[in-house]
C-alpha cells in the first residue's frame, strides 16, 4: 500500500494532515498540505462542538466514532448574533432568557424561548436577502416543557417558507432550505402553545445546505474554504497499475460542482484517477484516464446516499470500478502511461479546479491492481 489516511488514525497540526505509508511494518510520513484562512467548528470525540484554529484540519465525530476528515466550502453566517437571542425580536408573547442551559459546546450559553400561548408566538431576526436565491436556516433546539413538540416551526415566515420539526429532550440541529421571495426574510422559531424550549447556534447561509456552525457576535462572519492536497510523491505510487479507494460522504447537494478526490500526474500529462460526485447530478463520480485512454468517464450511475465505499483498480487490459461491493464498470482497454502519477489530493485540477467537500472516513492507495474478490470485500458496506 502506498498511502493511507484515516480509518480511525488521525493526526493534525497547522498546515498539515497526517497521511502515511506503513509497508513492511515501518511508518513513513506522507502528510497532506492543508489550508483554511479562518477558524472553524467541528464535533469532537466527546460529542461537543469545538473550534479549530486557522489552517488546522478538522476531524469530525458527529456521525462516526472513528472520525472523518471534514472539508467544507466557504460560507457566511448572516446572523449578526448567532447565540445571543436577546438581540433577536421576541414577538406575540414570546420571550428569551439568556444562558439558561448548557449548550452543545459544553458551556452555559444556551438560551430559553418562553411562549405564553399567544398565536404566532415567535423569536426571529430579519436578514437581508436576494430575491430568488436559496438560503438555509439551521438551529440547535431542545425541549423543556413544550406540550406538543411536533408543532415547533422553523423557517422564514409562513408555513410555506419553512417546516414543523419535532424537538426532543436531546439537542438536535434542525435545518430548512427556502428560496427568498424578497429583499428581507425573517428566520424564526415559532410555537402557538404554552411552554419553553432551549436554543443554540442559529445560522443562515446563502446556499442550499447547512455547513458547520459559524459563531457570530455583532456581525456576519465568514468561514473560509478548506483545501487539502499534495500527499505523496512519485515513488509512492505506480503509474502502470494500482487502486484508489475512499469511504466518503459528499457535503452539499446535486446543484454543486464536481467534488473529487484525485490521484494524478506530477506535470501536465493526462494521468488522473478520480472519485467523488458529478456536477449537476446526485451520482457518484468515477473517472480514470491514463495515457490519454479513458477507462471510465465521469459517471457510475449510482446515486449518492450517505457514506459510500468506492474503488478504482487500474491496469492495462484489466481495470474495474466498484461501489459499495458491486462492480459498476470494467474496461479491457490497454494503455501506456504518458507521465508519472505523483500526488494524491482532495481536488480536481486543470483546466478548472474543483475541490472535494464532504467527510472522508478512509482513503487508501495501493500500488498494485487488485482482484475482484479483494475489491468486493474492500467496498462492501
Amino acid at each position: 500500500m502506498a498511502v493511507k489516511l484515516g480509518n480511525g488514525n488521525w493526526a493534525v497540526k497547522e498546515d498539515k494532515l497526517l497521511a502515511y505509508n506503513d509497508n513492511s511494518g515501518r511508518f513513513f510520513n506522507k502528510e497532506f498540505d492543508f489550508s483554511r484562512g479562518s477558524i472553524a467548528t467541528y464535533v469532537g470525540k466527546d460529542g461537543l462542538i469545538k473550534s479549530a484554529a486557522s489552517d488546522v484540519p478538522r476531524i469530525d465525530f458527529s456521525d462516526s466514532t472513528n472520525g472523518a476528515l471534514l472539508l467544507e466550502p466557504q460560507s457566511t453566517n448572516l446572523f449578526p448574533y448567532s447565540n445571543d437571542f436577546s438581540q433577536w425580536d421576541s414577538l406575540s408573547g414570546a420571550s428569551v432568557i439568556n444562558n439558561a442551559l448548557v449548550s452543545p459546546d459544553g458551556t452555559l450559553n444556551a438560551d430559553e424561548f418562553v411562549f405564553d400561548g399567544t398565536d404566532n408566538g415567535r423569536v426571529e431576526d430579519p436578514v437581508s436577502t436576494t430575491n430568488g436565491l436559496v438560503y438555509t436556516f439551521s438551529i440547535y433546539l431542545k425541549n423543556k416543557d413544550i406540550a406538543n413538540p411536533t408543532q415547533v416551526f422553523i423557517g422564514n415566515g409562513t408555513t410555506t417558507e419553512g417546516e414543523f420539526v419535532t424537538i426532543t429532550n436531546e439537542w438536535q440541529r434542525f435545518t430548512t432550505t427556502q428560496t427568498a421571495n424578497g429583499t428581507s426574510e425573517y428566520p424564526r422559531v415559532r410555537y402557538n402553545g404554552v411552554g419553553s424550549l432551549y436554543a443554540y447556534g442559529a445560522q443562515i447561509e446563502q446556499q442550499s445546505f447547512a455547513t458547520s456552525y459559524i459563531p457570530t457576535s455583532g456581525s456576519a462572519t465568514t468561514r473560509l474554504a478548506d483545501a487539502c492536497n499534495n500527499s505523496g510523491s512519485a515513488q509512492d505510487f505506480n503509474s502502470e497499475e494500482g487502486v484508489l479507494y475512499a469511504e466518503y460522504k459528499i457535503g452539499g447537494d446535486s446543484t454543486d460542482n464536481f467534488q473529487i478526490i484525485t490521484l494524478r500526474n506530477t506535470n501536465s500529462g493526462s494521468e488522473i484517477i478520480g472519485i467523488g460526485k458529478q456536477n449537476f447530478s446526485n451520482d457518484i463520480f468515477i473517472r480514470a484516464n491514463i495515457g490519454s485512454v479513458n477507462l471510465f468517464n465521469n459517471l457510475s450511475a449510482t446515486p449518492i446516499d450517505g457514506y459510500n465505499k468506492v474503488a478504482i483498480s487500474y491496469k492495462s487490459g484489466n481495470s474495474s470500478a466498484w461501489v459499495n461491493g458491486t462492480k459498476v464498470h470494467s474496461s479491457s482497454s490497454t494503455f501506456t502511461p504518458s507521465s508519472t502519477i505523483g500526488r494524491l489530493s482532495f481536488q480536481w485540477e486543470a483546466p478548472l479546479t474543483f475541490n472535494f467537500y464532504g467527510k472522508t472516513k478512509n482513503l487508501q492507495v495501493f500500488t498494485e491492481a487488485k482482484s475482484d474478490e479483494f475489491l468486493a470485500a474492500l467496498t462492501t458496506i
